[in-house]
């Protein structure tokens, strides 16, 4: 049995390894939060000892997050700051592997004016538009990764309260990732070989399109652009270095053809989007774009989504994850995308990944959305998954194969 120690030390281990994938004479642009000081610390020290020539750490605290949004006017959130943009810029000029390490409250900014959440999004979005190139091209090696706080905790077992509720999220997490497997690394290289598996079958088979059907309601049929690339757990950065942008993953993801999406679409997860829950929703959608929606909480917060620009009432990915996975039987809601996202299929509104389809990240926007690939200023990922989803994969010439039943891969 591991103490808790060894499973931190682990977890860092792992992020630093197969996460990030630290790179002799590298640097690496780390952010936490100011609670995980400690766990920060064990990154520091990982990426130093695998060759990192340098880790800058950005600190961020909820609490002064919240208070600017409580007491600042709304002008203050119409503009992005020029140095935050131009940190991205220097640490993606430069090469740097990104670690972010989140642990926000769900429900951060509830209760807060919703036009000062519009505002901060948009501007924000449309500051780092340029500069988000080096993550969603994959230019450099970038992991986002999770550890407890006590709001977050709490949301999670509301019946737990302060070090219990936060021990209990440590152990979940820790499950999540396979931290407590005798050898966490070599586990995850098996868990990335299997991924591999399922999205070389989807290549080989060169969908046109796929049909959801599910008994809560969904109906969609989601064309596919001609030469998508199917990636799984594993990334390839522009070195040639592999790493995995989410700790946990348990996906396989594409983009879809942003202008050939049609059916009925109902989310099966609650979705925590920008310090405020939406979540029992449902999407209309024709000729690709969202006609029609509802949700029975948080619709004001969906709705603010869907208007952030044009495209964002489009879809820019489509990820499948098999309902009987680790995350899904551990019958833990985690009100955090990063783990909701890999025990369930699901979508994302906005912007899609230009290296899902071929040639993608040498084209640029106009050739991208000629080809069905949608950009936006936002990318927000939301569940779909259920125990009885069946999805079907129809071929150019009509043929069919069944991809999930019930919920899981059916190959």
């Amino acid at each position: 049995m591991k103490s808790f120690d060894q499973k931190l030390n682990d977890y860092a281990k792992l992020i630093v390894e197969i996460g990030i994938n630290v790179q002799e004479g590298r640097p690496i642009a780390l952010s936490a939060p100011v609670d995980s000081a400690d766990f920060a610390r064990k990154l520091v020290e990982n990426a130093y000892k695998k060759g990192a020539s340098d880790v800058s750490l950005n600190w961020y605290d909820d609490f002064v997050t919240r208070k600017k949004f409580e007491y600042s006017p709304i002008e203050e959130f119409k503009e992005f700051p020029e140095w935050a943009v131009e940190r991205v810029r220097y640490n993606g000029e430069r090469g740097a592997g990104t670690i972010s390490v989140i642990s926000n409250d769900p429900e951060l900014l509830s209760g807060i004016d919703s036009e000062k959440i519009e505002a901060h999004n948009k501007s924000r979005s449309i500051a780092l538009k340029d500069v988000m190139k080096y993550s969603m091209n994959d230019i450099n090696s970038w992991c986002v990764a999770a550890i407890p706080s006590r709001a977050w905790a709490e949301k999670v077992f509301p019946d737990l309260k302060g070090g219990e509720a936060i021990d209990a999220l440590w152990d979940a997490i820790f499950k999540a990732t396979r931290i407590e497997e005798e050898n966490p690394v070599e586990a995850w290289k098996n868990h990335l070989e299997d991924l591999k598996f399922r999205a070389d079958y989807l290549n080989k088979n060169e969908f046109d399109k796929l049909i959801y059907k599910s008994s809560n309601g969904t109906d969609l049929r989601v064309g596919l652009p001609r030469g998508h690339i199917w990636m799984s757990g594993a990334s390839v950065n522009s070195h040639g270095d592999k790493f995995v942008a989410n700790m946990p993953t348990e996906e396989v993801f594409t983009a879809p053809d942003a202008n050939r999406i049609d059916g009925v679409l109902k989310s099966t997860k609650p979705l925590a989007y920008g310090g405020n829950i939406i979540d029992k929703f449902t999407l209309e959608f024709k000729d690709g774009e969202v006609v029609d929606f509802s949700a029975e909480i948080g619709e004001e917060y969906l709705s603010d989504m869907l208007k952030v620009d044009e495209n964002s009432k489009r879809l820019g990915e489509i990820a499948l994850v098999p309902y009987d996975s680790p995350i899904s039987n551990s019958n833990i809601l985690f009100f955090n995308t990063l783990f909701d996202e890999n025990a369930s299929c699901h979508f994302a509104f906005g912007k899609a990944y230009p290296t899902c389809v071929r040639g993608g990240t040498e084209m640029d926007e106009e050739e991208l959305l000629k080809n069905g690939i949608n950009d936006s200023l936002i990318h927000v990922d939301f569940m779909v998954g259920s125990k009885d989803l069946s999805i079907i994969g129809v071929k150019k010439d009509g043929g069919e194969i069944e991809i999930f039943k019930e919920g899981n891969w059916a190959f």
